[in-house]
């Protein structure tokens, strides 16, 4: 029977459809796999189900030029984790999950947007410290974002379905910044560059692909064009944005607040940024609701039953 290596415990739906399917071995640690994890994964099963922070990378298809596995079903949309050219060269197939995470993406990009603008994490610190001494019309003024303009940065699948929440749910102005012209069903305007959509917007919103092309997309120069007022969302990955610049760009309010749900170098969350009162950290919850990744895990089953069918996948990367 075809053996299959489940990198994280995933829902149980998901694990008794795999299951029914394939010989599984699923993995009980959370976190990523290990080197020596990674080498047995290629080379005692036929499939692995790997997810965000499964480093395969050309060193490790390099050390095992000869693998047993033929297809890493990746849990997630995002692959920059996979080096998938060396996948290739490997013989190895790479699948993703797309299409699954959009909206629930979208809706914690929106989360973090209010959170920021309206200043609801210092609100409940405040209350929660115990400080606060009851309403007062100067209390914790934040941006309303009704009639304001949002910035997405990559229109994409996630960054149309922001774009039209911030359009028709709360009457914002949409501009963007993509790499190909697109045809959308709702009014936005394109800037020319990156900056060009930074100094026009009251929030900036980084919905981009991972990998090399986009590290520190998000940079000094582009911070330093935002306004005063602004504020960054970056629901993404955690390194397009240069981590250190938006700390100084934070702590120098060059711009208002930035609502994370990525980091640079996650899970390790600078203590500066920590500190920080005009930041909103949440803990990469963009995907985290039991349908999404039910319907996730599903798509990579889904995956895997094409491959090993001789079908053509039906998310191949």
């Amino acid at each position: 029977m075809t053996k299959v290596f489940m990198a994280r415990p995933l829902p149980e739906e998901v694990q008794t459809a795999a299951k029914a399917l394939f010989d599984v071995t699923v993995r009980q640690d959370t976190g990523p796999l290990t080197e020596a994890e990674m080498a047995t994964a290629l080379t005692d099963y036929d499939g692995v189900i790997p997810t965000l922070g499964d480093l395969f990378s050309a060193e490790i298809f390099a050390a095992h030029p000869n693998p047993r596995c033929r297809i890493l079903a990746n849990f997630g949309v995002g692959f920059n984790h996979i080096d998938v050219g060396a996948a290739r060269q490997a013989g190895i197939v790479v699948t993703n999950t797309p299409g699954a995470v959009t909206d629930a993406t979208a809706d914690v990009a929106l989360t973090l947007m209010l959170m920021s603008a309206r200043r609801a994490g210092e609100g409940e610190r405040l209350l929660r410290a115990g400080q606060w001494e009851g309403w007062h019309p100067t209390q914790l003024l934040g941006m309303h974002l009704g009639g304001k303009t949002v910035g997405i940065v990559g229109l994409g699948r996630i960054g149309q379905a922001i774009a039209r929440r911030c359009h028709f749910g709360f009457g914002m102005n949409v501009a963007y910044h993509s790499r190909s012209p697109k045809s959308l069903d709702f009014p936005a305007v394109a800037k020319e560059s990156l900056v060009a959509l930074a100094e026009a917007v009251d929030v900036l919103v980084v919905a981009v692909p991972g990998g090399d092309e986009t590290h520190h997309l998000i940079d000094a120069e582009v911070l330093g064009a935002m306004r005063a007022s602004a504020h960054l969302i970056n629901i993404a990955r955690g390194n397009v944005v240069e981590e250190a610049a938006l700390i100084n760009a934070l702590a120098l309010g060059q711009i208002a607040g930035a609502g994370l749900d990525v980091y640079e170098f996650e899970p390790k969350v600078p203590e500066t940024l920590i500190a920080m009162e005009n930041v909103t950290l949440l803990p990469h919850l963009g995907t985290a609701a039991l349908g999404v990744r039910e319907e996730m895990g599903l798509m990579t089953v889904k995956n895997l039953d094409a491959f090993f069918k001789d079908q053509p996948v039906p998310n191949p990367v």
